[in-house]
């Protein structure tokens, strides 16, 4: 068990080591255009987020309504 998690640790800090690796090569090669598209990945996961929150339902009331019935 205790393999299995270090393994998991290990391959997280893989991948954000290369995700972070390939993010800086992006911005040296493609500064102006790596920004804009970032931004723009930025500001949809914003919008996305207050959909979720303005969405978001309370599934302990729905359970007990099931139960009445």
């Amino acid at each position: 068990m205790e393999d299995s998690s270090r393994m998991g640790i290990v391959a997280f800090l893989v991948i954000m080591t290369v995700s972070a690796a390939t993010m800086l090569w992006l911005f040296w090669r493609f500064p102006l255009m790596t920004a804009i598209i970032t931004l723009g990945v930025l500001a949809v996961l914003g919008v996305l987020a207050r959909l979720a929150r303005s969405i978001d339902v309370d599934l302990t009331d729905r359970d007990r309504t099931e139960q009445r019935i």
